[in-house]
C-alpha cells in the first residue's frame, strides 16, 4: 500500500469508504496479500486454498460474491476477473457487525445492504428475481454434504420453501397462479424479524478483530 506517508492517507480515505477502521484494515490487507501472494489482484483460484471454504457446500457462491459486479457496485451483472484490495473491502464491509449507536435509519440500510448481497447470491442471473430453479440449486448445494438427504428430498424442502415465500409475499394464491419468483422486495419481506447478523460472517478469513457470529 505504498510508503507510511501515503498509506495513512490511503488508510484514512479507505476507512472513510467502507467504515471499517484503520486497524481492521490493516489487518485486511495482510490478509489480502496472503490471499493474492503478495499481488495487487486477487482472482477466483486464489480462494482456493481456504481451508474453512473449502468445506464449505456453496463454497463456489461464496468465492463468485467477491466478483460479482452488483457487490462491487461497479454493474448491474457480470462478474470481475480479479479484485484489488479497495473492491476486497467493499465486500468484507457487508460482513461488517452494525454498530449499536448507529440511527435507526443507518441501521435499515446496513441490514438491507446484507440482505441485498445475500439476495444476490441466489439470484445468480441478476435478473432480480429468484426462481424457483436458483432456489432450488442453492438448496441442493447447502444439502448436498448430508448423506441423508437425497436429492428429490432437497428438491421437496426447495419447493416448500418457494411456497411458503409465495404465502407471505403474495398471500392467498389462486390454484392457477405460479409465483415467478422471490424479488428484493419480497426478500425483505421474508427475512423480516430474523437476525442477519447471526447469519453472516467471514470465519473462512479467520477474521479475529472483527465480531464474529457463529
Amino acid at each position: 500500500m505504498g510508503s507510511s506517508q501515503s498509506m495513512s492517507e490511503e488508510v484514512r480515505e479507505l476507512v472513510g469508504k467502507t467504515g471499517f477502521s484503520s486497524d481492521q484494515i490493516e489487518q485486511l490487507h495482510r490478509r489480502f496479500k496472503q490471499l493474492s501472494g503478495n499481488q495487487p489482484t486477487i482472482r477466483k483460484e486464489n480462494f482456493n486454498n481456504i481451508p474453512d471454504l473449502e468445506l464449505n457446500p456453496i463454497r463456489s457462491k461464496i468465492i463468485r460474491a467477491f466478483f460479482d459486479n452488483r457487490n462491487l457496485r461497479k454493474a448491474p451483472s457480470g462478474l470481475a476477473d480479479e479484485i484489488n484490495f479497495e473492491d476486497f473491502l467493499t465486500i468484507m464491509s457487508y460482513f461488517r457487525p452494525i454498530e449499536t449507536n448507529v440511527g435507526e435509519e443507518q441501521l435499515e440500510h446496513c441490514r438491507k445492504e446484507k440482505l441485498r448481497f445475500l439476495f444476490h447470491m441466489y439470484d445468480s442471473d441478476s435478473d432480480g428475481r429468484i426462481t424457483l430453479e436458483e432456489y432450488r440449486n442453492v438448496v441442493e448445494e447447502l444439502l448436498s454434504g448430508n448423506p441423508h438427504i437425497e436429492k428429490e428430498s432437497a428438491r421437496s424442502i426447495a419447493d416448500g420453501a418457494m411456497m411458503e415465500a409465495a404465502s407471505v409475499c403474495v398471500g392467498q394464491m389462486q390454484p392457477d397462479q405460479v409465483y415467478e419468483g422471490i424479488t428484493f422486495d419480497d426478500f425483505l419481506k421474508i427475512w423480516q424479524g430474523i437476525d442477519i447478523e447471526t447469519k453472516m460472517h467471514v470465519r473462512f478469513l479467520n477474521m479475529e478483530t472483527i465480531a464474529l457470529c457463529h
